[in-house]
């Protein structure tokens, strides 16, 4: 339950009718407890276990244990992951994580509206040749320079004719070669100072905003750069009077979490300033006092 609604609402769509049984997806489950809480849904039947990490909530956890357990029972597990938190915190494939796939708008792709984005998705290598998609390697040319080519070409379409894995392609190819310039531009210490950014704002944000009245964190555990904020009144209500001052308020959970209506999802990346925090916070204090 604290992976993204939207995605399992695409799992559900895509095994409706094949016979498989998807298990913990409810929105009305006890969203406090953490991944210890997922182990009892798994057993020798499981095939896949999907967690996210930082989860829909924000909260971070370490599955290294987790997924061991997972492993034992003989399930794989797919960790959706947050690009730019894996600039700071322990990587998914240090954990165990089988598949890690992801949303790759934060590598330098504007909002624009909500989209075209890309996504990312890397497995094992043992897993490689069941990729979807064509697999692009680094190798050196006669002349000793560095060139790149299509690699573990048995996938491809002129090779396998009607069952490759290479045939989905897209025009996200230009939004991956933007987002392969920006961590070439950015470096490994870049993105992780990217990291860092986000997190303390985050959390400068979420200090400043529990001291207004009626308003508190609602989870203890740690947090990358979203966090849920509890409010006194409906969240609908507060984004409204946000709405009159400027400003896109936090995500209403009770769209997805009947139980969260009087919570807000509060994004803070490296795009946002101490000043936009700061009149997200003069503009709530108001509230709080009409």
């Amino acid at each position: 339950p604290t992976v993204h609604p939207q995605y399992r609402a695409v799992i559900r769509t895509y095994t409706q009718g094949m016979g498989l049984e998807v298990a913990g997806d409810n929105a009305g489950a006890d969203l406090e407890s953490g991944p210890e809480a997922l182990a009892s849904l798994i057993d020798e039947n499981t095939m896949l276990v999907i967690v996210q990490y930082p989860d829909f909530f924000g909260r971070v956890y370490d599955y290294s244990a987790f997924i061991e357990s997972a492993h034992g029972k003989g399930a794989l597990v797919c960790v959706v992951a947050n690009p730019t938190a894996l600039g700071l915190f322990k990587t998914p494939g240090a954990m165990g994580a089988d598949i890690v796939v992801g949303e790759g708008q934060p590598l330098g792709i504007p909002m624009w509206f909500g989209g075209p984005w890309l996504g990312f998705f890397t497995t094992k290598k043992s897993f490689v040749h069941k990729m979807a998609g064509r697999l692009v390697g680094e190798t050196v040319d006669n002349r000793g320079q560095r060139s790149y080519v299509l690699t573990l070409t048995s996938r491809e379409q002129h090779i396998k004719r009607e069952r490759a894995t290479s045939n989905i392609c897209t025009n996200q190819g230009l939004l991956a070669l933007a987002s392969a310039v920006y961590m070439s531009v950015l470096g490994k210490n870049g993105m992780r100072q990217v990291a860092e950014l986000c997190y303390h704002k985050a959390h400068y944000a979420a200090e400043r905003l529990s001291q207004i009245e009626g308003y508190g964190m609602c989870f203890p555990e740690p947090f990358f750069h979203e966090f849920v904020l509890c409010c006194p009144k409906p969240a609908a209500e507060v984004n409204a009077h946000l709405l009159e001052h400027g400003i896109l308020g936090g995500y209403d959970l009770g769209q997805d979490y009947p139980a969260l209506k009087n919570h807000l999802l509060i994004a803070v990346t490296e795009m946002n300033s101490k000043a936009d925090i700061d009149m997200l916070v003069d503009a709530l204090s108001e509230a709080d006092h009409e």
